[in-house]
């Protein structure tokens, strides 16, 4: 049985380089939208709120350092973005939903950030990166 060619980056599937450079863009407009929001409560007309503010700025937090660990191959990396990724799907189906979430969540975005996230989820479960990170399980 021979090894299938799969393209890589200094040793890392193409998936997880493409994954990890999304995240890290991602991370990085949520923080900066977050600092933006904190130092400029009505930018633009943008209702916001401040527990929305700290939202956006720890959720791009989170993102960034789960990136970072994903791109180690650190075990945390897997969960810390299935769990991050789960929280999304949550809070934004709340607001889609019209039920209590974090105050100031925009519905516009919603759609495109579940899908997103299934995906991410869906790519962190497949069998080959699944057991990269987590081991033979």
């Amino acid at each position: 049985m021979t090894k299938k060619n799969i393209p890589d980056y200094k040793g890392r599937m193409l998936g997880i380089v493409t994954l990890t450079i999304t995240q890290v863009l991602i991370g990085a407009i949520h923080v900066f939208s977050g600092l933006l929001l904190l130092v400029f409560e009505n930018l633009s007309g943008v209702q916001a709120t401040f527990a929305y503010d700290i939202y956006t700025l720890i959720f791009g937090v989170l993102v960034l350092i789960f990136a970072f660990y994903l791109w180690q191959g650190n075990k945390a990396g897997w969960f810390g973005t299935v769990g991050v990724s789960l929280l999304v799907i949550a809070v934004d189906s709340l607001a889609v939903l019209d039920l209590p979430t974090v105050p100031g969540v925009p519905k516009d975005p919603a759609f495109a950030e579940i899908g997103y996230s299934v995906l991410i989820i869906g790519y962190l479960f497949t069998n080959h990166i699944r057991k990269k990170y987590l081991g033979s399980s």
